[in-house]
């Protein structure tokens, strides 16, 4: 059994934070690869294109907006969604997260995602990875 860090779960739920984790495009780039599925690190690294520590901000960013939670396996950050607790905040974000497939871009990075899951080793930085992981069922507690 794996436990899932969320940092928002400690205090209130920030609404204000919730939409401001929403308004940058990267943040949408990274929820839209993760989907409903758990991802290292590593891939939103090589998918985005950008520095290991600008991805890791916006990861954190995602975790205290209570909208991502993590968990460690050895090496590998693994993330995934967490709904929010707030049922106006975790219809937007599942609204959010269907219009997010039908953009073009977002569709782009996701096939990336799936070429760089198919053929790790082709990719420098996914040497010994972990795949991704479909999750087995949405983890919302307000639906």
């Amino acid at each position: 059994m794996h436990i899932y860090k969320s940092m928002a779960a400690k205090q209130t739920y920030n609404v204000e934070r919730f939409f401001q984790a929403l308004g940058d495009n990267t943040r949408l780039r990274l929820l839209n690869l993760m989907g409903d599925q758990e991802i290292c690190v590593c891939y939103f690294v090589e998918i985005l294109g950008g520095p290991q520590s600008k991805i890791s901000r916006h990861l954190a960013y995602l975790r205290s907006a209570g909208i991502v939670s993590a968990r460690r396996e050895s090496k590998w950050m693994h993330y995934r969604i967490v709904m929010p607790q707030h049922v106006g905040a975790a219809q937007i974000l599942k609204q959010t997260l269907g219009w997010l497939k039908e953009e073009k871009p977002m569709q782009a990075d996701r096939a990336r995602l799936t070429k760089a899951c198919c053929s790790p080793s082709k990719y420098v930085l996914l040497e010994g990875a972990p795949l991704p992981t479909r999750l087995e069922a949405p983890s919302c507690e307000v639906c």
